[in-house]
């Protein structure tokens, strides 16, 4: 319906109609009662702290402009739906009560800023200033632009945002974190343990005989929910990107062959030669060892005779242009393998050259880059082509062609997939190599429904457009359908039940004094070692996080047991040892941590704080108009 709307105002014509149609529509929600809708919802507030009321109109102002923020930096749109699963309409009518109390607490002190400070301010602000540190104007009014602000609304925002800052450090700012928190929280972090293990696997567990058909049923029953057939989505996906168009874009011969002789250069590899030189204080000196290698004096000799080492004399492989005194160079291109330059007055000093090895130049032929040069033709191209094609897909649409009509119109490769919300196929295979920006399509895709007009989702320097074609509803599956997969929960089931007891079993073994080497081999496994285990960091593959958790719950010599990754999996396991660094506070890593923790406590004055005036003010949130105000009620017939 709204590409109709889009489409019906696009004349002058049509936005005569459209703009009766509208006007009738709103005397018809006045005549019912119902013009609210066009002036707040019918409530006088969505929210009232002290004194001040915050209106429908003000919410929904300031929720639509964060909603486009958020919109501009995912790349689409964000729906309804996606907003409230954020809980973005309550954050926004939070934050607007919050300054709303800091505003009256601030006039109740006397807190404010003259104008004229505040454009002092602006005008020393750096981001305001040209290079020389002169406030540049036009900078200015794009930043407003962009934040979509007039000038008259900044400043005044600013005189309510300073005192806000002012009483905000004044109750959270400063906070000092007692040492004896930053002990505990780098114990916490970075304490390691060491544990002697062993691992329980299926072979302890013994024979476990076939179900019968009766427990399979009963079992199957118990649990038809963990085999449930998940909601499948039919997705149709139209990409348009340089990349995805390129493939589409024909480049002749002759276009290579001429982009070819253009860009020679970058398919040739100048001549490259292994030089060394001896700079000398004066030519005179310079004259006398070129003497003496002509009298068969070799040039490492020279250079050792002068003590110099070989990074003192060795240019490396270079090319002419590496050389960075023009008369070196020539001298040095002009040998052939294994000569000795005579003198050249340099820019440095005299010098004498030679040249060990000489890589000649190279140049690729057209056969071997030519792949290269049609694709990045192509890509060139069709990266001015993305936005045509993307007007003609929603002129498409809006004309009231489906996704796939609009596609096949343009010659573009549609691409169908059913698929679930995480991602796989009905025969459980990932989607993600069908489809260009995969988790954006299928989030999206699940968040719309079948008729429902969607928006391009920006990816890769172009789109993916998506339709939900069709629903097939999460159902129960029959056992027939996963027969295999229940026999085999069933056997692992079985076997975590036998390594449970077995594990405990060892387990109060060990901690009745048995050496726990012989208690291994008598369960025909080995004792292994693990040390450097940390909270929060991946354990070796060998080891399970949850073993790595159990290990951090248990004293130092004392015995523990875990299961691990898997339920077919029991650990046993004896720490070792205990070892936690000593933190330096004045070290990088100590003052990063102080920061970290003097944030949160700042954050949860202030949250105390907000929660203070908030009652002393008094406060009250209208969640039904709140709802009513993002879509998520009716209004009211009054």
């Amino acid at each position: 319906m709204l590409r109709g709307i889009r489409q019906a105002s696009s004349t002058w014509l049509g936005r005569i109609v459209m703009g009766a149609v509208m006007t009738l529509l709103a005397a018809i929600f006045a005549l019912w009662g119902i013009n609210d809708i066009f002036r707040g919802f019918g409530r006088s507030y969505l929210a009232k702290i002290g004194d001040v009321e915050i209106s429908a109109d003000d919410f929904s102002q300031t929720y639509n402009e964060r909603l486009q923020q958020l919109s501009q930096q995912i790349g689409h749109p964000l729906t309804a739906d996606q907003a409230n699963a954020i809980g973005l309409p309550a954050q926004v009518l939070g934050q607007m009560v919050a300054e709303a109390g800091l505003d009256q607490l601030a006039h109740r002190m006397r807190l404010g800023v003259p104008t004229a400070d505040l454009v002092q301010q602006v005008l020393h602000d750096p981001h305001f200033q040209t290079p020389t540190g002169q406030f540049d104007r036009a900078t200015f009014e794009n930043f407003l632009q962009t934040i979509g602000y007039s000038e008259q609304r900044f400043f005044a925002e600013q005189a309510r945002v300073v005192p806000r800052r002012e009483l905000t450090q004044a109750v959270s700012g400063g906070v000092i974190v007692p040492n004896a928190y930053l002990d505990a929280v780098n114990q916490f972090q970075n304490q390691e343990r060491s544990i002697d293990y062993v691992v329980l696997g299926p072979q302890q567990a013994g024979d476990i005989p076939a179900p019968t058909p009766e427990e399979l049923s009963k079992y199957f029953d118990a649990r038809k929910i963990l085999f449930r057939a998940p909601e499948y989505r039919k997705v149709v996906t139209v990409t348009v990107t340089p990349q995805e168009l390129a493939k589409t874009i024909e480049v002749s011969d002759a276009d290579v062959q001429k982009n070819y002789q253009q860009n020679l250069k970058n398919y040739s590899t100048p001549e490259r030669r292994h030089v060394e030189q001896i700079v000398f204080p004066n030519m005179a000196e310079a004259q006398a060892a070129s003497q003496r290698i002509k009298s068969g004096t070799s040039f490492a000799a020279l250079a050792a005779e002068r003590k110099l080492k070989p990074s003192d004399i060795d240019l490396g492989i270079v090319a002419k242009t590496d050389i960075v005194d023009p008369k070196v160079a020539d001298a040095a291109f002009s040998l052939k393998a294994g000569e000795v330059s005579p003198p050249v007055a340099g820019r440095f000093g005299a010098v004498i050259v030679t040249v060990l090895q000489i890589e000649p130049a190279q140049t690729k032929p057209l056969a071997v880059v030519a792949p290269f040069i049609r694709n990045d033709i192509a890509l060139d191209r069709a990266k001015t082509q993305v936005q045509d094609v993307h007007d003609k897909i929603e002129d498409a649409r809006a004309g009231g062609a489906t996704l796939q009509e609009a596609a096949d119109k343009l010659h573009l490769p549609a691409v169908t997939v059913d698929v679930d919300r995480s991602g796989r196929d009905p025969s459980g295979k990932l989607v993600s190599n069908s489809l260009t920006d995969s988790g954006g399509v299928i989030s999206a895709a699940f968040n719309n429904d079948v008729g429902v007009d969607t928006y391009p989702i920006e990816t890769a320097g172009g789109y993916v457009w998506y339709e939900v074609e069709g629903v097939t509803p999460a159902r129960d599956r029959t056992l027939d359908e996963v027969k295999s997969e229940v026999e085999q929960n069933w056997r692992d089931d079985q076997i975590a039940k036998r390594l449970q007891t077995k594990a405990a079993d060892l387990l109060d073994k060990a901690e009745n004094g048995n050496p726990f080497d012989a208690l291994a081999a008598g369960a025909g496994v080995k004792v292994e070692k693990a040390s450097g285990l940390k909270r929060g960091i991946a354990p070796p593959p060998a080891i399970s996080a949850k073993t790595v958790d159990a290990a951090f719950h248990t004293a130092k010599g004392a015995f523990g047991s875990s299961v691990g990754d898997k339920p077919t999996a029991w650990f046993v396991f004896r720490v070792t040892d205990v070892k936690t660094p000593a933190l330096d506070p004045n070290s990088a890593d100590g003052k990063k941590l102080e920061q970290l923790l003097q944030s949160g406590m700042s954050n949860d004055l202030f949250s105390q704080y907000v929660g203070w005036f908030e009652s002393e003010l008094g406060t009250n949130v209208d969640q039904a108009a709140l709802a009513q105000a993002v879509g998520n009620g009716a209004p009211d017939n009054q």
